[in-house]
């Protein structure tokens, strides 16, 4: 119950705004319907799912009689629950498993990577770390303090090393030590950049060989990107650039703190049919958790 209240202080914002829509007296009419499509747009969703979405919860009121703010409240929540995709495996807690963390700058990988470790190590997995994030040492630095408190081993080069090279050394080291989960942390990337795609492009090229030759036998890789929440309807451009130049596996949601919408979350998942593995509310490790389409769409429309 603790994250489900985060998650709802971190979704305030625009549960407000709904607020302000379902609001009214009298009869459901066409200004409720323009409120409500336009309060979803600006919840960061878009356009497009923001319509589709009204235009259905319009029919479902229309065939069942839903005149009451309660009523659309929870024909919206339900609603937008469909939207999501649901994995067909947790990907941290479902081994052995080889995670690629991408993402651009500040998006909170390094961080994300620290806090799964942490708390699939304290589940009792085999973890291994690989900083391929090989030019920033800060990144380096943080994720030896996230191993030491956790009790994981970081595999690392030297600044400016290939990053390529690091996953390759990680799993060496995930397939001597028989190791169930295999974290990798990346360099932030701007997604507008060919080179630098192309590039990471060839980091998960070199993962999946080195995976497919492990002695207990292939390691699924998963390449999920790391998405700040506060980034709004530019995290669903940051999306459609990394899939297209990588093929994601999904998506983390980071920095969902109540400065952000929520609506990206939403925006995501429509366009690009992708499952969302975590969603963070705050700094401590247990403000990372599993994403539930259920409670996240509650939260939002505060049914």
């Amino acid at each position: 119950m603790a994250f489900f209240d985060s998650l709802k202080r971190g979704l305030e914002r625009s549960r407000e705004a709904l607020n302000e829509v379902f609001y009214f007296g009298g009869d459901v009419d066409e200004d409720f319907w323009e409120e409500l499509e336009d309060t979803l747009v600006m919840a960061d969703m878009g356009a497009e799912i923001s319509m589709q979405v009204t235009d259905d919860l319009r029919d479902e009121a229309a065939r069942k009689n839903l005149t009451t703010a309660p009523q659309l409240r929870r024909a919206l929540a339900e609603r937008l629950e469909r939207v999501f995709v649901e994995p067909a495996t947790d990907i941290f807690s479902d081994t052995p498993s080889c995670v690629l963390f991408v993402g651009i700058n500040g998006a909170g990988k390094t961080t994300t990577v620290g806090k799964i470790a942490s708390a699939e190590a304290a589940a009792g997995k085999r973890v291994v770390i690989g900083s391929a994030d090989t030019f920033r040492a800060a990144a380096i630095e943080q994720l030896d303090v996230w191993g030491q408190r956790a009790g994981v081993p970081v595999v690392k080069r030297d600044r400016g090393s290939d990053p390529a090279s690091v996953c390759y050394d990680v799993l060496d080291q995930a397939d001597r030590t028989t190791s169930d989960l295999v974290l990798i942390d990346t360099a932030g990337r701007l997604h507008t950049s060919p080179e630098l795609m192309r590039e990471l492009a060839k980091v998960v090229n070199v993962t999946r060989k080195r995976a497919a030759a492990c002695q207990a036998g292939p390691m699924p890789v998963h390449v999920v990107l790391v998405i700040d929440a506060a980034t709004g309807q530019n995290g669903l451009n940051q999306a459609l650039e990394f899939n297209e130049a990588l093929g994601l596996d999904g998506i983390i949601l980071t920095k969902l703190d109540g400065t952000a919408k929520g609506g990206i979350a939403l925006a995501v998942a429509a366009r690009l049919k992708l499952p969302i593995y975590r969603i963070g509310v705050g700094e401590q490790v247990d403000d990372l958790q599993a994403f539930d389409a259920h409670d996240f769409a509650r939260a939002l429309v505060g049914e």
